[in-house]
């Protein structure tokens, strides 16, 4: 079994920051790409940033480039979303995923149970 558990979520003035944490834990044998999704009310997930193991490759969508910054420490088993210069549109619930190696020898991806971003005034 493999958890993710996210914190540092909640509600920010627009213009303000959060920075987001995602920490992977369980029967983990390695940790290919992690990465950020974001789910508002009554639309579909989309893919905020993702990093692949060794951080030489990052994906970010055309939304949140310049703004947002993903990094990981692998020896934490950890994912961070630095979120700058928020907008009222980035209003949701952000999720990290991992696609894992677990010590049985069995690749999958997990997701956490996500954290609530609000960015109002």
């Amino acid at each position: 079994q493999v958890q993710l558990v996210e914190s540092g979520g909640g509600l920010v003035q627009p213009g303000g920051s959060l920075r987001l944490s995602c920490a992977a834990s369980g029967r983990i044998f390695s940790i290919y790409t992690m990465g950020w999704y974001r789910q508002a009310p009554g639309t579909q997930r989309e893919l905020v940033a993702d990093i692949t193991s060794g951080g030489g490759t990052l994906n970010y969508a055309d939304s949140v480039k310049g703004r947002f910054t993903i990094s990981r420490d692998n020896a934490k088993n950890t994912v961070f979303l630095q979120m700058n210069s928020l907008r009222p549109e980035g209003t949701a619930v952000y999720s990290c995923n991992a696609d894992v190696l677990t010590v049985g020898i069995v690749r999958r991806c997990y997701w956490g149970q996500g954290t609530q971003v609000t960015v109002s005034s």
